[in-house]
């Protein structure tokens, strides 16, 4: 049974679909059109038969009112053609009470039995003059037993010509299940067609923009087939956006690297022809190097940190925001010393606690200090102002703000205004806080501030209302996660 079975499931594996359904349906189809001709035959000899046994008993119930006084033996006029009127006999109880001639019918005990009164009347099957009879046995009067008896070779012709007429439409009915079942499998599995195409020549071209045709339709009327090429092409425009999404990182990225590999190679050049330099030469030749190559390793750590799209789920901690946000300030006072920051934190905030990564959310924190101070004026200026109330942190800059045109760009990877593009940074800092934000739940806005400057707040969301750390690209552990977090740069 084993080796039938692996059989049976090798066959199945190794036959299309389209034919496996085909031939489901044609033997579904088949068998219910089989089914119903066998019904039919059984109803046809059974009512055939049923109408023979009616005209038996209406014979017998004549003869028994006509022939009350008749004598043992067979009756006159009967049994000429064996055909209506019935053929009929009279047989007693007492074999010495028998005629003088034979019986027509045969007569045995249980006829015998019904003459007697020991049994029910019953009907037989014979044959006789070479024809086949249907014979009914009944009790006439006391001690003796009519038989009565009716050709029944017309019944079995009737029920072979049904059988020859069934057994026709049952090989029609399998033939049209079988054209049923190809067209059912066709039509059915046209859409199921469409996407293994659609699928294949993605595979092949490799390019996400093909699309599945939907048939028209009105909306949330759909069938499971129409739902999945809609889900398949929704599938095929993220992925599609994804390897847009991909190709411009990388695009990008080449491109914002091309520049310091360019001074580093030069300056690595330049170094090793140190025989030639002065010392104050060599000097700034080395500074310039170490600037550069932190530069490098700054912009591939904000790399690797916007391209981690699958991690492993980190560990998460019981964080207070307003703890890590006075730790970022404090840390901003030192990296920015010409530069003021004043922090607010109502009592609501200060007792907030959520779960996170601290790393991630110091990294947010800090990339937003950092955009701001490196746009707002220097002291004796405004300064930076910083308010955690609630559960919405708010940094606010005195500086130019951001233009129109700007403000849908913020946090796209590498876009740098045209006011930012002589400062120092490569344009991922927002990018990196906002795609650390999604991570933690969390929602960053940028906007511009009344009287001058600009606005970002960072809204946490309702513990279980939004995804958290891990769920999103970017979250994690990883590099920069549990190393101190690097300076951010603005749009």
């Amino acid at each position: 049974m084993s080796a039938r079975r692996r059989l049976g499931a090798r066959w199945r594996r190794r036959r299309p679909v389209r034919t496996r359904l085909a031939l489901a349906a044609s033997a579904a189809v088949a068998l219910v059109a089989v089914g119903m001709c066998l019904a039919a035959f059984a109803v046809i000899r059974y009512e055939l038969a049923h109408q023979l046994e009616l005209n038996l008993t209406q014979s017998a119930t004549r003869t028994v009112q006509s022939e009350r006084d008749a004598e043992p033996g067979v009756l006159a006029g009967e049994c000429r053609f064996l055909a209506a009127p019935a053929c009929a006999q009279v047989v007693p109880a007492d074999p010495a009470d028998d005629p003088g001639q034979p019986y027509l019918l045969p007569v045995d005990g249980p006829v015998r039995q019904v003459a007697a009164g020991q049994r029910a009347p019953y009907y037989r099957q014979t044959v006789l003059q070479g024809h086949p009879v249907r014979v009914l046995t009944t009790p006439l009067r006391r001690g003796q037993a009519l038989q009565v008896a009716l050709r029944s070779d017309t019944v079995e012709r009737g029920v072979r010509q049904a059988a020859v007429l069934l057994t026709g439409v049952g090989a029609v009915g399998v033939a049209v299940a079988a054209g049923a079942g190809f067209w059912v499998s066709r039509t059915g599995l046209a859409p199921v067609a469409r996407l293994t195409a659609a699928a294949e020549r993605i595979a092949a071209t490799r390019d996400a923009r093909h699309r599945i045709e939907l048939p028209p339709g009105p909306p949330g009327r759909e069938d499971e087939v129409t739902r999945l090429a809609g889900a398949f092409n929704t599938m095929l425009g993220e992925l599609e956006e994804s390897v847009a999404v991909r190709r411009r990182l990388v695009a990008d990225a080449s491109h914002e690297l091309r520049t310091p590999l360019t001074a580093l190679r030069t300056n690595a050049e330049l170094l090793a022809k140190g025989d030639r330099l002065t010392p104050a030469q060599r000097e700034r030749a080395s500074a310039a190097l170490g600037r550069q190559l932190r530069e490098v390793t700054g912009l591939v750590g904000d790399l690797i940190e916007l391209a981690r799209d699958e991690e492993p789920r980190p560990l998460l901690e019981e964080v207070r925001p307003a703890a890590l946000l006075e730790h970022t300030v404090a840390a901003a006072r030192a990296h920015w010393p010409a530069t003021g920051f004043e922090l607010r934190v109502d009592e609501e905030a200060a007792a907030l606690v959520l779960p996170g990564v601290p790393a991630r959310l110091t990294r947010l924190l800090t990339n937003l200090l950092d955009n701001a101070a490196k746009f707002g004026p220097r002291l004796p200026g405004p300064p930076v102002e910083v308010e955690f109330t609630g559960r919405t942190v708010t940094v606010r800059d005195h500086g130019p703000g951001i233009a129109p045109e700007d403000l849908p760009h913020v946090f796209d990877r590498f876009y740098r205004a045209g006011s930012a593009r002589a400062l120092p940074g490569s344009g991922l800092g927002l990018a990196m806080a906002r795609q650390i934000a999604r991570a933690h739940g969390a929602e960053l806005t940028a906007a511009d501030a009344p009287g001058g400057g600009a606005v970002f707040r960072l809204l946490f969301a309702e513990p279980g209302t939004g995804p958290g750390p891990g769920t999103g690209p970017g979250a994690g552990t990883g590099p920069g996660a549990d190393s101190p977090p690097l300076t951010g740069d603005g749009a």
